[in-house]
């Protein structure tokens, strides 16, 4: 079994750019940035309960990481970048702290990297139960109204939120709610010492008023890249300044 995505290929031998989206978004988040690279070839993934992967049903993060290392096998592609937001950052680090065949290198914005107690997964265990019974049983559109008031929203405008509630709305719920409690943060181990000894390079970003992933950035032994006028959704904020930043990694 693969995931569904949407690939845009160029002769070209330079590694691909692999595009892992946050939770509730789909292969059409990271275009507006990755079209930007134009001489590299790209590809956008949806993840297991989005998008074209709706029906994709995982139990954890081991059955995310086969089925991204057999969605790159199926487009012949040896070398690449993985490059991931929010949820997709924290399946890009899993993945390849597990071990990817042809990873040139791993770009995460706004990933967590584990929680470090157990009374912390704890309390996001709880705290992801009740959000999945609510995406399965309540409207989409109540249900995002009060996801987007979450503190890492806080940089939101009204109008900011009202359009991705707008957006997030056309997910399936029951869906989401099986990737939610199967990828919980709580279920993630602390994946801080695996990175720190990594052998593939490393860059993490964040958005300058994303003040909880701008802590978590100086806590891991990674260069970051703070990204101006911009929250936890850097990429959607400000993508010329991301555009920026990533073409900078790859100039490496």
């Amino acid at each position: 079994m693969i995931l569904h995505a949407q690939a845009n290929k160029d002769q070209a031998d330079a590694p691909w750019l692999v595009f892992l989206h946050g939770f509730s978004g789909d292969c059409r988040e990271w275009q507006p940035v990755g079209e930007q690279f134009a001489d590299c070839s790209r590809l956008y993934i949806d993840l297991p309960g989005h998008g074209g992967s709706a029906d994709i049903h995982v139990s954890g993060f081991d059955d995310v990481s086969e089925l991204l290392r057999n969605t790159l096998f199926s487009y012949n592609i040896l070398n690449y970048w993985l490059v991931g937001y929010s949820l997709g950052g924290r399946v890009a680090m899993m993945a390849a702290c597990q071990g990817m065949s042809g990873l040139c290198g791993l770009v995460v914005e706004g990933g967590h990297p584990g929680l470090q107690s157990e009374d912390e997964r704890a309390q996001r265990r709880l705290s992801d139960g009740r959000w999945a019974a609510r995406f399965r049983h309540e409207p989409l559109r109540d249900v995002f109204n009060d996801w987007y008031q979450q503190p890492v929203f806080a940089s939101l405008s009204p109008a900011q939120r009202q359009v991705l509630v707008e957006l997030r709305s056309q997910n399936n719920g029951v869906t989401l709610a099986a990737m939610l409690e199967a990828t919980s943060l709580a279920g993630q181990p602390d994946l801080r010492a695996l990175l720190t000894t990594r052998t593939f390079p490393f860059y993490y970003l964040c958005g300058e008023r994303d003040d909880k992933f701008r802590a978590l950035a100086t806590e891991m032994s990674v260069p970051n890249h703070v990204i101006p006028h911009a929250g936890h959704n850097a990429h959607r904020d400000n993508p010329a300044g991301v555009v920026d930043c990533l073409a900078q990694i790859l100039r490496r």
